[in-house]
């Protein structure tokens, strides 16, 4: 005969059934050959209750008894009693509880109320902040709960806040303030409000790391032109705020068939959605974003001809905007967004490849030339980086060969200089900036192939390297950054293929992977990361939005 000790309470292991002796008594635990067993912890109360439920399947659960009951049962196995006061515990949550309720979850190890008294915490941040047992919570939770996508704040300025009441709690954590910092979105928050409040607080002042931090909002919020180059998670928006960074798409062939189709992907729900369709069908052509506007230049129409017009997309009211013409019609050019201005560059012109450069002033809605690019160059991948245009590959030839040519032009001297070259001569490729790297992807690598291939360029040393190369071979593909990870689009496998498929590409694992597809395989058409409200535009489901199509003469 057994008998379970807890205090000074003796119950008969007979009496408590399987239920509570099965774990002990029926191995070869040390417990199994003694005759009393002493359980620490546990409330006598709490062992009679689990004795009683043991042979009437019955238990009563209330609020003076539910987390010392949850306990015993937890500690004695008693799975049924303890989903119970689980589903009980979620039934009494509120703004005022759900915190702790949380934490002796978590010390429980009961994940299913562990989750959803989280999600509770985010779900009602704004009044859970203000209730004492939110300013009780230790900084490695608090960063916790701050840090997730998915907190529902009407602004950033409302978690700044919250902070700065749990400082004033306890001033010891001067010293974890900035940890805490570090998971508030600063970029997302007005900067006179960073400059009229938070920068006035002597917390901030003293901190080196979070003058660092204010740096990084402030760069985000002046330098609109260069967020692509300035990445930070802290830029990220929250999903409960309505807005999401997708991928735009726009236009671009399929087999011949010229599209006007204009939509958006967003990464973290593959979801495709419908945005207003270009006034014209057209591929070829060059996209670049500036703030929230995109700018679309140049390109080709279905009849083969080369187009010199400009258009605005704004996504407040979904609508396209025509503005000045360039001065040159260009297909297959770069265009690139450097520091407020629009840079075309190179690009055929119907009869011949083009070594001219103009470049577009929003402020003004006019277009001049600048100095052209050492030699006429058609489907070169251009981006922007640290106030330079660079310019990398590009067909030089009749057969449409590439170059492993890579310049850079500098806009205050109005100066090229060659750099490095490319490993791969090629043209045709997509390229973009990731943490201060230019990456160049696939292309046209010799007159009989398309390429996976992919490298970098670090400006610092001067320096290509080879990366992984893609799942799939691909030809003038989309490319876009959301998030810190490269998505590529579409593209050519071979004259006669078109991809749908969407790689994504991982910096730190040097890895691809397929994460999607697209409604309709297309190439030649042009990407671009922007921040959308949800609410802006039509929806339509994965892989079915509308195109509008046009031969090629």
């Amino acid at each position: 005969l057994h008998q379970i000790f807890s205090y000074n309470f003796v119950f008969p292991s007979s009496n408590c059934g399987v239920l509570l002796a099965q774990a002990m008594f029926s191995t070869d635990l040390m417990e199994s050959r003694q005759e009393r067993v002493a359980i620490n912890g546990v409330e006598p109360q709490m062992i009679a209750m689990l004795v009683s439920y043991a042979y009437t399947a019955e238990v009563v659960i209330s609020k003076a008894n539910v987390q010392a009951l949850l306990a015993a049962a937890n500690l004695l196995d008693v799975m049924a009693v303890r989903e119970a006061c689980c589903r009980f515990m979620e039934r009494q949550m509120d703004e005022m509880n759900c915190v702790g309720i949380h934490c002796f979850a978590e010390a429980h190890s009961c994940r299913e109320l562990e989750r959803r008294s989280m999600e509770y915490i985010q779900q009602h941040f704004s009044t859970v902040c203000q209730q004492e047992e939110f300013l009780s919570l230790c900084a490695d939770k608090l960063t916790e709960i701050i840090s997730s996508d998915h907190l529902n704040v009407p602004k950033e300025e409302t978690v700044f806040e919250a902070a700065v009441v749990w400082l004033e709690k306890n001033p010891s954590r001067r010293q974890s303030f900035e940890k805490v910092v570090e998971h508030i979105r600063l970029p997302l928050i007005s900067p006179y409000y960073i400059h009229d409040v938070i920068e006035t607080l002597d917390v901030v002042k003293e901190s080196l790391k979070c003058q660092k931090l204010i740096s990084e909002a402030k760069d985000y919020l002046l330098l609109q032109d260069r967020r692509g180059e300035l990445y930070s998670p802290r830029a990220r928006p929250r999903r409960a705020t309505g807005t999401a960074e997708v991928i735009v798409t726009v236009g671009g062939e399929d087999d011949k068939v010229v599209l006007r189709s204009v939509e958006s992907f967003d990464p973290l729900t593959s979801q495709w959605k419908s945005l207003a369709c270009l006034p014209f069908a057209v591929s070829k052509h060059g996209l670049v974003v500036s703030g929230c506007m995109l700018y679309l230049a140049g390109g080709e129409f279905p009849d083969g001809s080369a187009s010199r017009e400009m258009w605005r997309y704004d996504p407040c009211f979904d609508s396209w905007s025509e503005m000045a013409p360039m001065n040159v019609a260009r297909s297959e050019l770069g265009l690139v967004m450097l520091d407020g201005y629009v840079f075309a560059v190179g690009g055929w012109e119907g009869r011949s490849r083009l070594d001219s450069v103009e470049c577009y002033n929003p402020q003004t809605n006019t277009w001049q030339f600048m100095e052209s690019v050492k030699m006429a160059v058609t489907s070169p991948a251009v981006v922007a980086l640290d106030g330079l245009l660079y310019v990398t590959g590009g067909a030089v030839l009749e057969d449409g060969d590439g170059t492993n040519l890579a310049q850079a032009y500098n806009p205050k001297t109005c100066v090229w200089t060659e750099v490095a070259p490319m490993q791969i001569a090629r043209s045709g490729s997509a390229a973009c900036i990731l943490k201060g790297k230019i990456y160049v992807i696939g292309g046209w690598h010799a007159s009989t192939e398309n390429t996976d291939k992919v490298e970098s360029y670090d400006p610092k040393t001067n320096k290509w390297t080879m990366c992984a190369p893609m799942k799939e071979r691909r030809y003038r593909p989309g490319v876009a950054v959301v998030d810190g990870k490269i998505y590529v689009l579409g593209g050519e496998e071979g004259w006669d293929r078109y991809h749908d498929t969407i790689e994504r590409y991982c910096e730190e694992s040097d890895s691809w992977e397929i994460v999607g597809e697209m409604p309709t395989s297309r190439s030649w058409l042009s990407c671009v990361s922007l921040q959308l409200r949800k609410d802006s535009h039509a929806g339509s489901r994965p892989g079915t939005a509308l195109e509008t199509e046009f031969p090629v003469d």
